[in-house]
């Protein structure tokens, strides 16, 4: 007797074969489905960095599914990718902010479209190969990092709630990657040795830079240090995020590295500063959400991680409202508005938000 039918998003890679294998070897009804996501092809960049739904990675997800004996569609969520990802991705490097846009498309395309489209299907679930581990504790459903901790990827899904993640699947979270690649490999999947996917996927050469040029106006500005001196002028703030040392233009006349540590779009301006001046203990998040729906009612301790590859940081976490003042035991090296800052009590994932240059106003923390 099956499990239930469950719709597998599947890229085209190894780790999504492999969630939709695991599951029909449970006994689910499985049915894949790949999204059409980005239309430009690009023949001038290595394999392992292709974007996530060219014609070759279609046509993989479509042998799995044939080798597991499952049905595939394909479907087209460009125009939505494209309002929720891409016009968000350019959107915010044009405010001087530094977007992740793997969180816009969890958020918007796995987790809220194709869940829909699961409903037409008449679906109970809908999983995913992202390393992650979803837990369900009486009433409640909890996310967890995933086994492999070099893989974790539980800070991209901090956004998904309680009826959400119970209707979601998260099978590969339980392994490490090199036992994935070695059961694709024993089920004889054509997949098996397929490299991992690199940089944006809608940017495959990596050159976000030129991607963003291309679709904004950049205005040129000035380098300014904290006390507002001048040290030189930059094409746009585009072109740079909190943290940045190298590509600054600077040539090397300043007779010391230099660092953005702030990014002021009002005025153009980029100031510059020593590696210290990019420490900072205390940090507020906007629309902040929880797994668990409901936020602390006081002051927590939590482990914090301020982006996608770095470790976490204990820190307390004070809610207020859609905000959250974050407040670290130790300093946090560049900490970039647009990223998300994550909250974690073990490997349990408590919510997160997205890191702002400014504290809030009081009128925004009451709520309006």
């Amino acid at each position: 007797m099956s499990k239930g039918r469950v719709i597998v998003a599947m890229s085209g890679g190894v780790d999504s074969s492999v969630a939709a294998l695991l599951l029909k070897r449970e006994g689910y009804e499985v049915i894949g489905v790949t999204m059409r996501l980005w239309a430009l092809e690009r023949e001038d960049v290595p394999q392992a960095n292709k974007r996530c739904c060219s014609v070759e990675d279609v046509e993989d997800a479509r042998r799995v599914c044939s080798v597991i004996g499952a049905p595939h569609y394909f479907q087209n969520f460009e125009r939505e990718f494209q309002t929720h990802v891409v016009d968000y991705f350019v959107q915010e490097y044009d405010r001087g902010r530094t977007p992740h846009p793997c969180l816009a498309c969890n958020d918007k395309m796995k987790f809220d479209f194709l869940l829909r489209r699961a409903m037409f299907l008449d679906a109970d679930y809908i999983a995913t190969g992202h390393y992650a581990r979803i837990r369900h504790t009486g009433s409640q459903f909890e996310l967890l990092k995933g086994i492999d901790g070099d893989k974790d990827q539980s800070y991209v899904l901090f956004t998904l709630k309680q009826q959400e993640l119970a209707r979601l699947l998260l099978p590969i979270g339980e392994y490490p990657k090199s036992e994935i690649r070695e059961i694709a490999a024993e089920a004889g999947l054509p997949v098996a040795d397929k490299p991992d996917s690199q940089e944006i996927c809608f940017i495959p050469d990596g050159d976000y830079r030129k991607f963003v040029g291309e679709r904004t106006k950049p205005t040129p500005g000035d380098f300014i240090d904290s006390d507002g001196n001048v040290l030189g002028q930059h094409p746009g703030i585009q072109f740079f995020t909190v943290g940045q040392r190298r590509r600054l233009g600077l040539n090397g006349n300043t007779g010391k590295p230099l660092f953005v540590i702030r990014i002021i779009p009002e005025t153009h301006q980029i100031v510059l500063g020593s590696v210290r001046d990019l420490d900072e203990r205390q940090l507020w998040a906007s629309r902040v959400t929880f797994v668990g729906e409901k936020p602390p009612s006081e002051p927590v301790t939590v482990d914090a991680k301020i982006r996608y590859n770095a470790g976490v940081s204990t820190a307390t976490l004070t809610p207020r409202g859609d905000w959250a003042e974050i407040r670290f035991d130790e300093p946090q090296r560049a900490v970039t508005p647009g990223q998300a800052v994550v909250f974690y009590q073990g490997d349990v994932v408590l919510g997160g938000g997205i890191i702002e240059r400014e504290a809030p106003m009081l009128q925004e923390i009451a709520g309006g």
